[in-house]
């Protein structure tokens, strides 16, 4: 009988989601990975494919802000989506991310994009892939990890209460159907790209709106300014 490694991902995302970890895709997924890494740079590093899920345990998620691919120029990816780590100036979407805290909530505009304190706070920043060739956008978005990050969403609006899903442009609010609007909220708007951001993600006002939503239902707000 073969032996499956269990993923380097805590334990309470690795019980959501074990049938996808056990699962043909998943083992294809891998089998894909170390080939493409004969070949090619991937982004992020393997140790943090699943940071997002590593810094907000699955009991602690209360917002999810879903992404679409990992950064794929070097040093940007660090397994969350929107991020960057360190030292690594903010892109555009994230700038503009920042420029709608300052005039929703009055934040101060950071001068950093690492995300990791909202991650800690309960804000998981999915990606819908995981995983990305260096320097070629979306080119990871059709060997399977779709299928699971689409069970993590399900899972997350399955056996939980009172999340807020953020979902900004037209992919993420097409994964809408994955979630039941009877028991969460749904916020949804264009994405913060300096393509689109001017027809509606400026003064969508989605952080305030989520931590009205958490108050609400008797949870503690997401302090924003905690970058």
């Amino acid at each position: 009988m073969v032996t499956v490694r269990k993923p380097d991902i805590e334990e309470g995302w690795y019980q959501a989601l074990k049938t996808e970890f056990e699962s043909p895709y998943f083992a294809n997924i891998k089998a894909f990975l170390i080939e493409e890494k004969k070949n090619f740079i991937v982004y992020p590093p393997s140790s943090l494919i699943f940071n997002a899920f590593n810094l907000t345990p699955f009991d602690k998620v209360k917002v999810v802000i879903l992404g679409q691919d990992p950064y794929h120029n070097v040093g940007q990816a660090h397994g969350l989506a929107f991020s960057v780590p360190d030292g690594i100036q903010p892109p555009p979407s994230l700038q503009n991310i920042f420029k709608e805290l300052n005039s929703d909530i009055g934040m101060a505009i950071p001068r950093k994009g690492n995300l990791e304190n909202w991650a800690k706070e309960g804000v998981l920043l999915l990606n819908a892939s995981l995983t990305v060739r260096a320097n070629m956008a979306a080119s990871h978005a059709r060997i399977g990890w779709q299928q699971f990050t689409d069970a993590a969403i399900r899972a997350l609006s399955s056996k939980k209460e009172h999340l807020v899903f953020i979902l900004w442009g037209n992919y993420a609010i097409a994964k809408e159907s994955l979630i039941d609007h009877s028991k969460h909220l749904v916020l949804k708007t264009v994405h913060p790209s300096p393509l689109s951001a001017s027809r509606g993600f400026f003064g969508c006002h989605h952080f305030s709106q989520t931590n009205q939503y958490l108050i609400n239902n008797g949870i503690q707000p997401i302090n924003w300014a905690s970058i």
